[in-house]
C-alpha cells in the first residue's frame, strides 16, 4: 500500500495553473529511467555487487525485476568497473561509465545521479534502485511508477513498517544515560495496538529530473511506497550472505518463466555429469568418473516426476559402449546429437510436446550458449568459458563431475517448491 507524505502547495494562481497544465501534458510522454549504482570498490565484500547470491550476481536480481517490469524506457547500471559493466550488459542493462570525480569513496549517490542526468537530459524521471535489495519484484516498481505518472507525485520512495521501540543516547560527561524517543515506558503499547513507524528500506527512490538537479531525491509532492518486511532485504545493512540467500530463495523474483512447470532436464554428459576427462586403462579401455552425489540427485529428480536426458554430441562425443553403461547407471536416456545442438533438441522437444520454458538445461561450452539462453532455467559448472557463464541463469559453485549437477538439481527442486508455495499463497 502507498500513502502520501506531507506536502504544501501554493494557491491556485493563473501562473501556477498554466504551469500545472503544462506539466501534466509533459508527464504524458516523460521518459523514465532506472539507474542502479554499482561502484567497483567495496569495503566489506570485494566486488559485492556481482558476487553470486543463490547462483545469480547480486545486481542481477534487481536488474531482472527492473527489465521485466516493462515500465522503464531504459535500465542503466552506473559503474567504474569493467567486470560490473560486463555483467550489467549481460542482464539487459545499458551502462553509464561514471567519471573518476564521482567514483571516489567520498562520492555520494546523488552526485552520481546528477552526472547521469546531465549526460542523459532526455530522462525526466530517475528511479534509483539499490543493488543490495535482491527481493525487489516488478510489481513493486509498476505500482510506484503509477504513483509518479497517474497520481502526480514528484518523488516516491520505498519503506518498510517497523515496530521497534527507539531510545536516544545521552552523554553527560563520562556518564551515559538514555531517554525514550517513540514510546511512554509506563504505557508500552502491544504490537497490534501500534501502527509502528515507516523506515526507508533502501529498495528504490523515484525523483524527477528537476529534484535531482536541485540535489534532492525526496521533495516536492512526495509519497512513500510500503513494502512488506519479507521483501525488505538490505544486504548492506542488516543481513549477511547465507541468510540473504535463504531469504532471496523464498522471496526473490525468479523471472517470468514458471519454474514449477519445468518437466525435463537436459544435461551434457561430458563436462557436466563427468569432469570431461577420459581415462585409459593399460588395455585401452576408456573410463570416466561419476560423482555419487550427482547420481543421487538424478534419482531424486526422477522421483519428483521430472525426466532427465543426458546429451552426447559431435563436439564432445562419448563412446557408445560407455554411454550405454552410463545410461544403465543413471536410469537416463543418453541421446547422441549429430547435427547442430539447438536444431536437434528442438526436434526432441517437439516429440515430447514441450517448449524451451519447460526445460532445465545444463551446459558447459560454446555450442551450449543458445540452449542456455532459451531454456526456462539453465546452469553451468564452475570454471566454464566466460561467454558460457554469461548465458546461464545459474552458476554452480562446484566443478563438473564433483557435484555440480546435484547442486543444479537441488536448485531446480527448491525453485519449484518456492514457486508452488507462492502460487498457493496468491490463490488464498
Amino acid at each position: 500500500m502507498a500513502a502520501s507524505g506531507k506536502h504544501t502547495v501554493d494557491g491556485p494562481t493563473e501562473e501556477c495553473s498554466n504551469h500545472l497544465n503544462k506539466r501534466i501534458r509533459l508527464e504524458e510522454k516523460r521518459q523514465i529511467a532506472a539507474v542502479i549504482l554499482a561502484r567497483g570498490g567495496s569495503k566489506g565484500i570485494p566486488l559485492k555487487n556481482i558476487k553470486l547470491l543463490a547462483g545469480v550476481p547480486l545486481i542481477g536480481w534487481v536488474l531482472r525485476a527492473a527489465v521485466e517490469s516493462e515500465v522503464f524506457d531504459s535500465v542503466w547500471v552506473s559503474t567504474d568497473h569493467d567486470e560490473i559493466e560486463r555483467v550489467a550488459k549481460n542482464w539487459g542493462a545499458k551502462v553509464h561509465r561514471r567519471s573518476p570525480e564521482v567514483s571516489k569513496d567520498t562520492s555520494t549517490s546523488l552526485e552520481t545521479l546528477q552526472e547521469f542526468s546531465r549526460l542523459n537530459p532526455e530522462v525526466d524521471v530517475i528511479c534509483n534502485i539499490q543493488a543490495t535489495s535482491p527481493c525487489l519484484h516488478p510489481h513493486h516498481l509498476k505500482q510506484a511508477v503509477e504513483m509518479m505518472t497517474k497520481q502526480g507525485y514528484e518523488s516516491v520512495f520505498s519503506v518498510v513498517r517497523r515496530h521497534h521501540f527507539r531510545w536516544q543516547e545521552i552523554k553527560n560527561g563520562e556518564a551515559t544515560c538514555t531517554r525514550p524517543l517513540n514510546l511512554d515506558p509506563s504505557r508500552r503499547p502491544r504490537r497490534q495496538d501500534w501502527d509502528g513507524e515507516l523506515c526507508e528500506n533502501g529498495s528504490f527512490y523515484f525523483a524527477t529530473k528537476d529534484l535531482v538537479t536541485q540535489g534532492l531525491l525526496q521533495g516536492g509532492k512526495i509519497a512513500y511506497f510500503e513494502m512488506p518486511p519479507e521483501y525488505s532485504v538490505d544486504i548492506d545493512v542488516d543481513i549477511d550472505w547465507p541468510v540473504a540467500e535463504q531469504r532471496v530463495l523464498r522471496f526473490g523474483y525468479f523471472g517470468k518463466d514458471k519454474p514449477e512447470l519445468m518437466r525435463l532436464l537436459l544435461c551434457n554428459l561430458s563436462g557436466c555429469l563427468t569432469d570431461g576427462q577420459v581415462y585409459l586403462s593399460r588395455v585401452g579401455e576408456e573410463m570416466v568418473s561419476i560423482n555419487t552425489r550427482d547420481l543421487t540427485g538424478i534419482r531424486i529428480l526422477q522421483q519428483e516426476g521430472m525426466e532427465a536426458i543426458l546429451l552426447s554430441s559431435s563436439d564432445n562425443p562419448v563412446p557408445e559402449v560407455l554411454a550405454e553403461k552410463l545410461s544403465q547407471k543413471t536410469g537416463c536416456e543418453v541421446r547422441h546429437l549429430k547435427e547442430e545442438k539447438q536444431i536437434e533438441l528442438e526436434r526432441l522437444l517437439k516429440e515430447k510436446e514441450l517448449v524451451w520454458k519447460d526445460v532445465a538445461y545444463m551446459g558447459n561450452d560454446v555450442p551450449d550458449v543458445d540452449c542456455l539462453n532459451l531454456a526456462g532455467l539453465s546452469a553451468v559448472p564452475l570454471d566454464v568459458p566466460m561467454v558460457v557463464l554469461n548465458a546461464a541463469k545459474y552458476s554452480c559453485q562446484r566443478p563438473a563431475g564433483h557435484g555440480a549437477l546435484r547442486e543444479f538439481i537441488e536448485h531446480i527442486l527448491l525453485i519449484k517448491k518456492v514457486a508452488k508455495f507462492q502460487k498457493e499463497k496468491d490463490h488464498c
